[in-house]
C-alpha cells in the first residue's frame, strides 16, 4: 500500500494522539491553574495536594473537551484545500467517519472505558451544541468579557465559584491557548499531507 494512503487511512488516529500529546506537553491546564492561584491570591486551591490532583484532572478532561471540538471544527467543518479545484469543507459521510475513527482512536489513548467514552462523547456533543447556539447570536466580545463558552463556565465552576467572574476571565484566556493549540496541531497534520 502506497505510504500517502496509508497516512490518508490513520489520520484521525495520528491527529487524536497529536491532540493528547500537545495538551499534555504544553501544560495548559496546570499553567492555566497555577497562573490563577498567583493573580488572585487563591493559594487554599493548592494545599491539599489529593483535591489538587483531581481539580487538575477534571479540568483537564474539560481541556480535552475542548480542544476535541476545535480541533474536529478545523479539519470536518473549515474548507480545506482539494488539489486545484476551490477549498472545500469535508463532505458529512467523511466527516462522519472521521469523527467516529478520532474517537476510537482517543479512546484507547486515554484508555477509558465503555461508560467514559460515552461521557466523553455526551459532553462533547453538548459542547458542540451550546457553541452551535452561541454562533447563532453571536457578537463581538470585549477584551475585558469572558468567552460565551462551554469551557469557560464549566471550568470556571470547578476551578474557583466563590470567584466565579475572576475564573471565567482566566478560563478564558486558557481557551484562546487551547483555540491556538488546536490550529498548530492541525496546521501540522494538514502539512504532513495526512488528510
Amino acid at each position: 500500500m502506497p505510504r500517502e494512503k496509508q497516512n490518508a487511512i490513520d489520520a484521525p488516529g495520528e491527529l487524536a494522539q497529536r491532540v493528547s500529546e500537545a495538551l499534555l506537553r504544553e501544560r495548559v491546564v496546570p499553567r492555566f491553574v497555577d497562573s490563577y492561584v498567583v493573580e488572585n491570591g487563591r493559594y487554599a486551591l493548592q494545599v491539599h495536594a489529593s483535591l489538587y490532583r483531581d481539580l487538575l484532572a477534571l479540568l483537564q478532561r474539560e481541556a480535552l473537551l475542548a480542544l476535541t471540538v476545535r480541533t474536529l471544527a478545523l479539519v470536518c467543518d473549515e474548507p480545506q484545500p482539494a488539489g486545484k479545484s476551490k477549498p472545500r469543507p469535508m463532505l458529512r459521510r467523511d466527516a462522519t467517519a472521521f469523527r467516529r475513527k478520532f474517537l476510537a482512536s482517543l479512546t484507547r489513548r486515554q484508555s477509558w472505558t465503555a461508560g467514559d467514552a460515552l461521557d466523553f462523547q455526551r459532553d462533547l456533543q453538548m459542547y458542540e451544541e451550546l457553541l452551535t447556539r452561541a454562533a447563532a447570536k453571536r457578537r463581538t466580545r470585549k477584551p475585558f468579557e469572558a468567552a460565551d463558552h462551554p469551557f469557560v463556565d464549566r471550568c470556571a465552576f470547578l476551578l474557583d465559584s466563590s470567584f466565579i467572574e475572576n475564573a471565567r476571565l482566566a478560563a478564558s484566556r486558557a481557551l484562546t491557548g487551547i483555540e491556538e493549540l488546536a490550529a498548530a496541531v492541525t496546521e501540522q497534520l494538514r502539512g504532513g499531507r495526512v488528510h
